[in-house]
């Protein structure tokens, strides 16, 4: 029995050149769904960073005040042992049997008086610095609540008009993954070089068609033997000023244009 197996379809310059034309479509009209959005996205993100940091903030002022009602403790703590070691070395005095005791205890009572002193000017100090504190926190607490209500409109905003193109995006997103694949299996380098040019691009126009004999996206004239080679689409052809990939000739633009018109009316 004569047994047959069945070879890889070859990949051609113009597969890869159409793959590209209908990747670039897609991603146009996943820009178009992205500049409705206008920019929702940036002010939305923006809006949770600025509350993040005041957030941040807000919780360094709990700490700093935690930290400075420990130490008002702590100060209140040493205030009594000192007043309790005074009350015993007034107690020792009484019994000094000659003025050199007598003189040393008194010492030690000045030095107690001298740490109280000290610990109740830290805690005047600290409790200063809670009010500071605290003040700060309720101005960064009504920063978070007005921002709050900020971000919730916002996200209000973006999540209608999202849910208003959810399902086509989907949908692009869904034939942008087959269409990536195909590309990136026939031509890895070809697809790296589409993302790298798109991204670097302000229209985001990587792959073009020659128009009235000029460039799409730049409008650079083409010379006639040029045009002659990307219709043949036998190699890969570049601009030589953009860079842009000149995957098609099309002669009929205005036909075109009025596809693309309907089209948009349609989505209206």
């Amino acid at each position: 029995m004569e047994s047959t197996t069945s070879h890889p379809k070859t990949v051609t310059v113009a597969d890869k050149l159409d793959v590209l034309l209908k990747l670039q479509n897609i991603d146009l009209e996943l820009d178009e769904i992205k500049k409705i959005r206008g920019a929702l996205p940036e002010e939305v993100s923006d809006l949770e960073d600025e509350i993040t940091g005041y957030q941040t903030r807000l919780d360094k002022y709990e700490a700093d005040i935690n930290g400075l009602q420990k130490e008002i403790e702590n100060n209140k703590a040493a205030i009594k042992e000192s007043e309790a070691l005074i009350k015993r070395y007034g107690e020792q005095q009484i019994n000094v049997r000659n003025n050199r005791e007598y003189d040393a205890i008194t010492k030690e009572i000045e030095l107690q008086n001298l740490e109280i002193q000290i610990s109740e000017k830290r805690t005047k100090e600290a409790y200063a610095k809670i009010e500071s504190k605290n003040q700060e926190l309720d101005v960064t607490k009504n920063l978070i609540e007005q921002r709050g209500k900020d971000l919730e409109s916002k996200r209000g905003e973006l999540d209608l008009i999202v849910a208003d193109s959810q399902e086509e995006e989907e949908a692009l997103m869904k034939e942008r993954e087959g269409t990536v694949s195909q590309i990136s299996s026939a031509d890895e380098k070809l697809y790296k070089y589409y993302e790298k040019l798109r991204n670097s691009l302000s229209n985001g126009l990587a792959v073009v068609k020659v128009k009235r004999g000029a460039a799409e996206g730049c409008n650079i004239i083409i010379p006639p033997q040029r045009i002659v080679e990307i219709r043949e689409k036998k190699r890969i052809i570049f601009d030589e000023y953009s860079g842009r990939i000149l995957a098609d000739v099309d002669d009929n633009p205005e036909e075109e244009e009025d596809t693309k018109t309907k089209r948009g009316r349609r989505k209206a």
